[in-house]
């Protein structure tokens, strides 16, 4: 439940705005993998095909974070933010008035999807910048709670495309676009605090921070794993266990809904124990659920359950990283935002094309699942080494009001 003192900090409407953009962002961001055994029936996709069409919006979205986080810097979250959504739309528009005839065609499409990736690296510096740093955790969990959309995506899109065809579906989703960005265009305000623009080279300075890249290798996995797994689970339910694409996207939605709605339980939980007790604990749980399905489980419903407890780590994992960041980057926050997502996205490019190739390779997905479980434990590792220099520098007590 929100506090009295967190509903006075901020600006509540820009909040829910920018949970709406990421929300329908992030639904269209990864919706070539409910649809993907519909696509790659069509098209005659292998396996590895398979797995790279649904990686390649990840991987663009997690390049895009980039160019979206130097838009938010020089011209606000909020005109960065509508820029992005115009060129989805775009996209999708094409794709359903000209239809997609080639695996080639799928990877375009792809890329441009990756657009709607990068909304991350403006909904959420549209939210931090209204909010002072012992709230850090619960705004950006709530914000960042629009990874939700992949849920949608997961649930709605292969009924959909059973009733209308997949082509279509691209159509369906420009409707709540739409409706949204007219919402935040109408809703949203920058905080009136931001930070001055930099140069682009000023803001690659914070690359020589070596705290940028634990954070960055912290969220490759817990937001990689989350992504990966969202963009890539209809297919494996549907390979491994025989689910039709409808009942898997059913189980993908159960799994990417349990994930999503914690992330600001996530924060909040940082906010009081500390992002860096509350990771340990994620990274254990995600590391120790990867390495259970990796076995291959004998029934769909026992991997769903499994699945789901991993998602659960991730998604509060997700929200702890975002109560960190802020506290050591405030004036960065942009730029920082959109490195961090950059490499959560990469990490999400990786799992997801690892377990295609990883099936076509093997004809198990075990390789794929047990090297991220693997990574979730080095995560930990590194986290480990770096909580005491945190709490003694930046983190300490009579710098911040936050918990580290």
């Amino acid at each position: 439940m929100l506090s009295k003192s967190f509903l006075k900090a901020g600006h509540t409407p820009t909040l829910i705005a920018a949970f709406l953009y990421f929300d329908l962002a992030f639904m269209v961001w990864v919706i070539l993998g409910p649809l993907g055994v519909g696509i790659a029936n069509d098209l005659g996709l292998s396996h590895a095909q398979k797995g790279l069409m649904v990686a390649t919006p990840v991987l663009a979205g997690a390049l895009l974070r980039i160019v979206m986080g130097v838009l938010v810097d020089r011209l606000s979250p909020k005109r960065a933010a509508i820029i992005g959504q115009v060129v989805v739309i775009a996209a999708l528009a094409w794709a359903w008035l000209f239809g997609i005839h080639s695996y080639e065609q799928t990877l375009v499409l792809g890329l441009f999807l990756g657009v709607a990736g990068a909304s991350f690296a403006a909904a959420l510096p549209l939210a931090s910048r209204w909010y002072p740093p012992e709230h850090q955790g619960t705004a950006m969990g709530i914000a960042g709670a629009g990874n939700s959309g992949t849920a949608f995506a997961a649930l709605l899109a292969p009924g959909l495309a059973a009733a209308y065809g997949w082509t279509s579906v691209f159509g369906i989703a420009l409707v709540p676009l739409v409706l949204v960005l007219v919402f935040f265009v109408v809703v949203a305000k920058d905080a009136p605090d931001a930070p001055p623009p930099k140069s682009f080279a000023e803001y690659m300075k914070v690359l020589k921070d070596r705290d940028a890249w634990w954070f960055m290798f912290f969220y490759s996995v817990t937001f990689g794993g989350f992504v990966g797994l969202a963009s890539s689970l209809v297919i494996y339910f549907n390979t491994q266990y025989g689910l039709d694409p409808k009942t898997a996207g059913y189980f993908t939605a159960a799994c990417v809904f349990a994930g999503s709605l914690v992330r600001p339980v996530g924060g909040n939980v940082a906010d009081r124990v500390g992002g860096v007790k509350s990771l340990t604990v994620m990274y254990l749980l995600a590391a120790v659920f990867l390495a259970l399905v990796s076995v291959g489980l004998p029934s769909a419903w026992m991997a769903l359950v499994v699945f789901v407890g991993a998602m659960l780590a991730l998604g509060m994992g997700n929200g702890a990283v975002f109560q960190l960041v802020p506290q050591r980057f405030r004036r960065e926050i942009g730029v920082m935002t959109g490195l961090v997502g950059m490499a959560g996205g990469v990490g999400g490019f990786y799992l997801a094309s690892s377990l295609g190739y990883s099936r076509e390779l093997t004809g198990s997905y075990q390789a794929g699942f047990l090297i991220f479980a693997c990574l979730a434990v080095l995560a930990l590792a590194g986290l480990t080494g770096v909580k005491k220099r945190w709490r003694t520098t930046w983190g300490a007590p009579h710098l911040t009001s936050a918990k580290i």
